[in-house]
């Protein structure tokens, strides 16, 4: 079977948990590059022995960060570079769409769609999630964020790529399911607030007008101190959350107090 021509990139530390089910879906591509942060589990075992090359990345705190230091300094075979995290698996249907949109000559980037689960349970309802994961190498680049080490996070994770032309949609979705526990949920998200806090300190000085319809209503919101009230409010209700069940209580609780603490770190953040 002739392989997909497209370069996976996998962004990896300590993922032996996920990172089976992520690679075993991932065949039909023609190259698959898992970058690493040093893991200390047998995350680079399980890549090797699934025929994935293997790239170390240590961050020195300063530009580029882990995917775009991959888009500079990896061997990419291919022009188009599909990026996913461990814990986001591809079904046929996605591979399948991916196949015959990336032929189109008036697209540069896709936008991916996910189907989300939380403790084990998929959600259907409450927001989606999605980002532009899909695009060309040399049409894209994750956007430069001037920091220092706000919270050690070696990974674009708010990061938008900037993509130069078209963009499209692919519409089957990928899997996004976490099997870690809670735990690990709650610390990853409490070393995102804290970036976010920062990040939305630098903007306000700088006055960014760069800025997405949704992060400037985030934004907007944040500065009004109603951003968690209103979060809930619009995922458990507007959103149908509450269809969910516990699950889709917990996650719309867990975001509302993820974006609480955005709000009280930047309130700290002022005080220095």
């Amino acid at each position: 079977m002739n392989k997909i021509p497209i370069t996976v990139i996998v962004s990896v530390k300590n993922e032996a948990l996920n990172l089976p089910s992520c690679l075993e879906k991932l065949m039909r591509f023609a190259e698959i590059i898992v970058v690493d942060s040093g893991s200390t589990d047998a995350t680079m075992e399980i890549a090797t022995a699934m025929g994935a090359e293997v790239v170390q990345f240590k961050w020195n705190g300063k530009f580029p960060k882990k995917r775009n230091w991959a888009l500079q300094n990896a061997n990419l075979l291919y022009e188009w570079i599909l990026f996913l995290d461990a814990d986001e698996f591809v079904s046929d249907e996605f591979v399948d769409e991916v196949a015959i949109k990336i032929q189109d000559p008036a697209f540069n980037g896709y936008t991916i769609q996910f189907e989300n689960y939380f403790m084990g349970k998929k959600l259907k309802y409450g927001y989606g999630f999605q980002k532009s994961a899909l695009f060309k190498k040399s049409k894209g680049v994750y956007e430069k964020i001037e920091e220092d080490l706000w919270s050690h996070l070696d990974m674009e994770v708010h990061e938008h790529p900037i993509i130069e032309g078209k963009v499209g949609v692919i519409k089957a979705k990928v899997v996004h399911k976490d099997f870690k526990n809670l735990d690990h949920y709650i610390a990853k998200h409490n070393a995102y607030s804290t970036w976010e806090a920062q990040r939305y300190l630098q903007l306000k000085q700088s006055k960014n007008s760069d800025l997405s319809l949704n992060q400037k209503i985030k934004y907007g919101l944040l500065n009004t101190g109603l951003l968690p009230a209103v979060y809930f409010m619009g995922a458990y209700f507007l959103k149908l959350g509450f269809l969910d069940g516990k699950e889709g209580f917990y996650l719309a609780r867990f975001k509302s107090h993820y974006f609480f603490q955005i709000q009280t770190k930047v309130e700290s953040l002022k005080m220095k």
